[in-house]
């Protein structure tokens, strides 16, 4: 069997829905490419209003280009993205952001030449206004107490763990609609990462949606819902959670077989990387060159 064959498609609708059963992010049919090199087929899924779901996958299996046009960094050649029941495909990042999309790229997202006080002074007078600029300082140093002891400290001086409860500060304060969370965790320590990850915990109960995407397999899994599992660019499996460990461990599994016979049984078209790396899954210092 395939690994397309063990694909599920629970969860995705049409995309016309709207209202507050509306999914808060859906893709459907999106194909999506970097010039020649095609990077998504065909791809479908929903993230559900307050909900969270892992996008998991080997370098080079497309989840950051997902990333990039869920948030509208990147174009799709066909399909639709709908945001709340509304149809925003072609919209530019910052029309996304303004109905509440947020991206935490991978990589830090932070000013380097800015304090931690004048990051966190932008964002919240962007998003709140210049009343609410107080309060959301106060509540972000209340809720990540790290923050206030370097707040006179310049962003490019952080540490890479740092630097992420930074990025996520400026969303805990000021919850999106839903916040796609790139690679969240690459290259962190596991003290930091869990310290990372008890802050996408508190953006959720917030009542922001969340897309993570992650390497970190069971890490990721042990707070989704749901999963949506990757493979050169195409959807592998989409559903719960539980699911999602069997779906990896079957194109691990057809790897391995193919390696065993001395053969290639990967399309090298598809490929989200001019690299086309395949490292393994759950690659904590890794991250997607290149997607």
């Amino acid at each position: 069997m395939s690994a397309s064959a063990a694909a599920t498609t629970v969860g995705v609708s049409s995309g016309s829905g709207s209202g507050v059963d509306a999914p808060a992010l859906e893709m459907v049919g999106v194909s999506a490419a970097y010039g020649p090199y095609r990077a998504l087929f065909d791809v479908s899924f929903a993230v559900p209003a307050g909900g969270i779901t892992a996008l998991i996958g080997s370098n080079g299996a497309g989840k950051s280009t997902v990333s990039r046009v869920a948030s509208g960094l990147l174009a799709t050649s066909t399909g639709t993205v709908w945001l709340d029941g509304r149809d925003v495909t072609g919209w530019p990042a910052y029309k996304m952001a303004r109905i509440g999309m947020a991206h935490v790229p991978e990589g830090r997202g932070v000013f380097a030449s800015l304090t931690v006080e004048e990051n966190l002074k932008l964002t919240f007078r962007q998003r709140g206004g210049r009343r609410t600029v107080a309060d959301s300082l106060e509540r972000a140093y209340e809720v990540l107490p790290l923050l206030a002891g370097r707040r006179h400290q310049r962003g490019g001086t952080l540490s890479g763990g740092e630097q992420r409860i930074l990025s996520l500060a400026k969303v805990l304060v000021v919850p999106p609609r839903i916040l796609v969370a790139d690679e969240i965790s690459l290259g962190l320590a596991p003290l930091m990462t869990d310290v990372v990850y008890d802050g996408l915990r508190r953006i959720n109960q917030a009542g922001t949606a969340l897309l993570i995407v992650e390497q970190q397999v069971h890490r990721v899994l042990e707070i989704a819902e749901n999963a949506v599992v990757l493979e050169h660019g195409s959807v592998a499996y989409q559903g719960p959670s539980p699911g999602a460990m069997g779906a990896v461990e079957h194109i691990m599994g057809a790897r391995e077989r193919a390696e065993a016979r001395g053969g290639d049984e990967v399309e090298t078209g598809r490929t989200d990387e001019v690299s086309g790396s395949n490292s393994e899954y759950d690659g904590q210092d890794n991250g997607e060159s290149g997607t």
